[in-house]
């Protein structure tokens, strides 16, 4: 009789749910993530700032970069998987003017995305283009045929803006960001242009805007200001500001004259989820932390050695 009661109990339904449980932890195992560039460095004198890293999604609900939706749903089997967190681009040495440097890809598995632009001086004659990015960079101040923005790149970022040239502020053109158009200073005696909006994820369980674009810089302030992880732009004299680490926002634009000096890339990240049966495991020289949100782990890599990768079984 007992034994009867006991299959109509809450223990025989426990049983059952053990079972369904498992089934929702198999392989292949879904997952989301948030893949990020690292960001373009700014340029020094008269110049435009660094676009944002290319920034892809496929978080539900979210967006991913240059506008576009959310990607389509992930599934990984058991087995080893690249990862790389690319750097941001480098910028020239105090004291030298010159075009800044594109950030460096971030991969997850398939999905790779593209370097923020440079950020861009004045040649000698005319004014000087950004770089082509994820999100591309601010021109220069100067006017010029060339004194084109940088190109985002579909999916990842948005083109740079548009430096204002005469012999008066020289205002920079702001860096691209993942969901918007590095801001053109609409006069040559406007602000330097403020960099284009990243995009926001909650995919860690709080929301954080990344891959913003940094700001143009000018004569004199006011300056650009970078936006969701871009750096800020910089007057004569004066360091601007670089982008935040794992944010792969754009680096400012500087005017120039020592001790002034653009602003560097911030370098990218990759965030991922995995069911919380799943174990991933790193290769030597990967920096990442784990956390539980709802019934997945999240990992966010901060930092990779070449070849690096996460086995996940």
């Amino acid at each position: 009789m007992a034994v009867t009661s006991m299959s109509q109990s809450s223990i025989g339904d426990f049983t059952k749910y053990n079972r369904m449980s498992a089934v929702f932890g198999a392989l292949p195992y879904a997952s989301s993530y948030v893949v990020i560039a690292g960001g373009g460095g700014g340029g020094r004198g008269v110049a435009g700032a660094g676009g944002a890293g290319g920034y892809r999604s496929n978080v539900f609900g979210e967006s991913s970069g240059g506008g576009a939706s959310a990607e389509s749903a992930l599934s990984l089997e058991a087995g080893t998987y690249t990862v790389t967190v690319g750097a941001g681009g480098a910028v020239t040495a105090a004291g030298t003017n010159g075009n800044g440097s594109s950030g460096v890809s971030s991969v997850f598995h398939t999905v790779s995305t593209v370097g923020g632009g440079y950020g861009a001086t004045q040649p000698v004659t005319g004014g000087g283009p950004g770089g082509d990015g994820g999100s591309g960079g601010g021109s220069s101040g100067e006017t010029g045929t060339s004194q084109l923005p940088g190109s985002g790149t579909a999916g990842e970022g948005f083109a740079g803006g548009r430096g204002s040239g005469s012999a008066l502020s020289y205002p920079g053109g702001g860096g691209g960001g993942a969901s918007a158009v590095g801001v053109s200073p609409a006069s040559n005696t406007a602000n330097g242009g403020n960099g284009g909006a990243g995009v926001t994820s909650s995919i860690t369980g709080s929301a954080v805007g990344r891959a913003g674009g940094g700001g143009g810089s000018r004569s004199s302030t006011p300056i650009g200001t970078g936006t969701d992880g871009g750096g800020d732009g910089a007057p004569l004299d004066v360091v601007a500001g670089s982008g935040d680490v794992n944010s792969g926002g754009g680096g400012g634009g500087a005017r120039g004259r020592a001790p002034g000096m653009a602003g560097a890339g911030g370098s990218g990240v990759v965030i991922f989820t995995l069911p919380a049966q799943a174990v991933a495991t790193f290769s030597g020289g990967v920096t990442q932390t784990s956390a539980r949100v709802g019934l997945n782990t999240v990992y966010t890599v901060t930092e990779t050695d070449p070849g690096s990768t996460v086995t996940i079984g």
